[in-house]
C-alpha cells in the first residue's frame, strides 16, 4: 500500500493550517512551520497511522517508542472508559485505590530480584527525577549524607525535568537551561562502532567502558557518589547495546563502592527488547528501575520508579516520609489501562513475538549495509539504529552543516513523504532510528527496508 492510497477518507478541510496558531509543539523548531503547516495525525490502526489528508504511513517508531500493542486497540480504550466511570481520579497521597494496588503487584511480580516497591509517576522524566531523589534520601537515612552525585553516559538522554536533564549527557539540549542541578558526572558510552581500538574484542571494550564508571567513582570520591543511571540499550547516539559482560562488571563496581545502579528502562521495558524488563534479558539486577512509555502502550500517561526492598527499608521506619509525589501519579484510568495492556501482552505473546522475530528484523535492516552511506546497524529486539557515514572505510562522519542538511534538510522529510514515520537523529553521530510496534512482522520489516533504501540512496546521490 502506498502513501497516496486513500485508505481512509480525508477530512473535508485539513486542519494542519491551524495547528500552530495556539499549539506549542515539543522539541520543534516552530519557525519551520511559519508558512507550512505541520503534519497532523488523526488516526491509527495496528502499525499504521493516517493524516488529515487521508494518507497512510507505517509507524516505524511506535509513536515515540510507546505504542507497543499497536494503534486502535479497543480493549484498551474500553478499560479506560470503565475505570473513568467507576473512579476517574483519586490521589495516592496517603490513600490507595484498587487499580494502583493491582498494578503495583503485577509489576513487582515481573521484576528481577527483590524490586518490589512501585512509586507511580506520569512520565519517564518524573521516574528518573524520583530515582535520584530516592537515592539522595536513602543515603541520608543510612548515615552517608554526602552521597548525592550521579554518573551517567555521554550522549545519553534521561529526561527533561531539571534533575533528569542534569543527568542527561547531551550538552546541546542543556545549555539554554543552565545552571542545572549540580553533581552529575559523565563517562563513556558503549558505542563499539566508534571504539576502533576494541573493534575486534567486544568483551575488552565492555570491561574498559565499565571501568570508566569505577574511575569516575574514585575520582569523585566513593563517599560522594549515590547512583549510576544507565539505559539497557542507550537510545541517544543510535541504539547502543551493551558489550558482553558490561552490566555484570558495572554491578560489581556499584556493589564495591556502595553505589546504586538505576536501570533506566523508559524505552527498553515492556517488550521493546522482548522481555517485560530489559535488565532481565541482559542478566543484571539493578537497585531501581525507571519505566514509562510502553506500560500502557501510550493509551494513557503513566510512569514508575521501582525500588528494591533494601532501598525501601529505611523509608519504612518511624515517622520517615518520602516527601515527593505527583498529582496524577498512579492515576486510576492509567493504571487500569496498564493492567489491560499487560493482559494483552500475555494473551498475544508480544514479548515472545519480539524474541521470535528480532533476528529477522536485524537481518532485514542489515541488507542496507550494502549502501555506501550506511556504516553500522545496531540495536536489540525491536529497537535499532542505522548510523550514516561519509566514508565506510574510514567511518568518517558528517560535520554539523552536512548533518543539518542531510537529516533535517532531506532525510527526515523524505522518509515521511515516502510513507515511513521514524527518527532521523544527530544527538551524536547521524542515525536513523526504528522502534516499530511489537505487532509488526516481516511484511513491515520489508516495507521499512524498501523505503529506507530508496531514500538513503537518494540522499547519497544528493551528497
Amino acid at each position: 500500500m502506498t502513501t497516496t492510497e486513500q485508505d481512509v477518507t480525508a477530512l473535508d478541510q485539513p486542519i494542519g493550517a491551524d495547528a500552530t496558531a495556539n499549539l506549542w509543539l515539543h522539541f520543534t523548531r516552530m519557525g519551520a512551520y511559519r508558512d507550512t503547516p505541520p503534519p497532523v495525525i488523526v488516526r491509527g490502526r495496528g502499525a499504521e497511522i493516517f493524516d488529515d489528508r487521508g494518507r497512510r504511513y507505517l509507524d516505524g517508531l511506535a509513536g515515540l517508542f510507546v505504542v507497543q500493542a499497536g494503534h486502535g486497540r479497543r480493549v484498551l480504550a474500553e478499560a479506560a472508559a470503565r475505570q473513568a466511570e467507576e473512579l476517574a481520579y483519586f490521589p495516592l497521597w496517603s490513600y490507595a485505590h484498587p487499580a494502583a494496588i493491582e498494578l503495583s503487584q503485577r509489576l513487582a511480580a515481573a521484576t528481577p530480584g527483590d524490586l518490589d516497591r512501585v512509586f507511580f509517576t506520569t512520565s519517564g522524566s518524573e521516574a528518573v527525577e524520583t530515582a535520584w531523589k530516592v537515592a539522595k534520601q536513602y543515603f541520608k537515612l543510612t548515615g552517608k549524607p554526602q552521597k548525592t552525585k550521579v554518573i551517567s553516559r555521554a550522549v545519553a538522554y534521561h529526561g527533561t525535568t531539571h534533575g533528569a536533564l542534569s543527568i542527561t549527557g547531551i550538552p546541546a539540549i542543556k545549555q539554554v537551561f543552565e545552571p542545572l542541578v549540580p553533581g552529575s558526572v559523565r563517562v563513556a558510552n558503549t558505542n563499539l562502532y566508534r571504539a576502533p581500538v576494541f573493534g575486534c574484542d567486544p568483551e575488552a571494550f565492555g570491561r574498559w567502558a565499565a571501568d570508566q564508571i569505577e574511575q569516575a567513582i574514585l575520582f569523585e570520591g566513593p563517599d560522594t557518589v549515590a547512583a549510576v543511571f544507565l539505559e539497557p540499550v542507550q537510545n541517544s547516539g543510535g541504539c547502543l547495546p551493551p558489550p558482553p559482560g558490561y552490566f555484570a562488571r558495572v554491578r560489581e563496581i556499584c556493589d564495591r563502592h556502595d553505589v546504586l545502579l538505576v536501570s533506566d528502562e523508559v524505552i527498553c521495558a515492556f517488550g521493546r527488547l522482548g522481555t517485560t524488563f530489559a535488565c532481565e534479558k541482559l542478566g543484571y539486577v539493578p537497585d531501581m528501575i525507571t519505566c514509562a512509555k510502553g506500560l500502557t502502550s501510550g493509551y494513557s500517561p503513566i510512569g514508575a520508579m521501582i525500588a528494591s526492598d533494601r532501598i525501601v527499608e529505611p523509608f519504612l521506619r518511624g515517622t520517615t516520609s518520602f516527601t515527593h509525589g505527583y498529582t496524577f501519579g498512579g492515576h486510576p484510568v492509567s493504571c487500569a489501562v496498564a493492567l489491560a495492556n499487560l493482559d494483552l501482552f500475555e494473551e498475544e505473546g508480544l514479548n515472545q513475538r519480539v524474541l521470535d522475530n528480532e533476528g529477522a528484523f536485524r537481518a532485514t535492516l542489515e541488507r542496507l549495509l550494502d549502501l555506501p552511506i550506511v556504516g553500522d546497524v545496531r540495536g536489540d529486539g525491536y529497537f535499532y539504529g542505522i548510523e550514516l557515514v561519509k566514508d565506510k572505510a574510514t567511518k568518517e562522519t558528517f560535520d554539523a552543516a552536512e548533518s543539518e542538511r542531510l537529516l533535517r534538510g532531506f532525510i527526515a522529510g523524505a522518509l515521511f513523504e515516502a510513507g515511513l514515520y521514524c527518527r532521523a537523529d544527530d544527538r551524536g553521530d547521524p542515525v536513523v532510528q526504528l522502534a516499530p510496534p511489537l505487532v509488526c512482522g516481516q511484511a513491515e520489516f520489508d516495507e521499512m527496508e524498501q523505503i529506507l533504501r530508496s531514500v538513503l540512496t537518494e540522499a547519497w546521490a544528493e551528497l
